[in-house]
């Protein structure tokens, strides 16, 4: 009985809560059931993201007593009309681009700035017309 008290005391904790975002960055501050400092923030391979401050995320704790603790996501805002399963849709603020099942990318916004070389292999579309060169576009 002894033993196996002193055994338990020396295991993994794992678990999750939810928390509001009071710092934003790549090293975040959440308020669950008190504010935690200094969390990294983890994300998806190939995507980048830092919490916006009053933000609702998701806390994943680990270690002997659960004191290592980071930030693993936010909970989802409403998908675009006609988002299928496997597409993917990266929005910031009123714009977005999203990656279809067909191979489509669309992006969508009013300011939407291209910085240095894009290379489009496949057809190119502007508002649903074939892109012309030279053709006043």
């Amino acid at each position: 009985m002894w033993l196996s008290k002193q055994t338990r005391s020396g295991m993994a904790v794992s678990g999750s809560d939810l928390g509001v975002t009071s710092i934003s960055g790549v090293s975040a501050g959440v308020v669950t059931k008190g504010e935690t400092r200094k969390l990294p923030v983890y994300g998806p391979g190939g995507y980048v993201w830092q919490p916006a401050v009053g933000e609702t995320v998701l806390v994943i704790k680990g270690g002997t007593g659960g004191e290592e603790s980071c930030v693993a996501g936010a909970k989802q805002t409403e998908a675009p009309d006609g988002l299928r399963p496997g597409e993917v849709y990266i929005h910031s603020g009123g714009c977005g681009v999203c990656l279809r099942n067909n191979g489509t990318v669309e992006m969508r916004g009013s300011n939407i700035v291209l910085k240095g070389r894009v290379d489009i292999n496949g057809s190119l579309y502007i508002n649903g017309e074939p892109y012309k060169p030279g053709a006043g576009g």
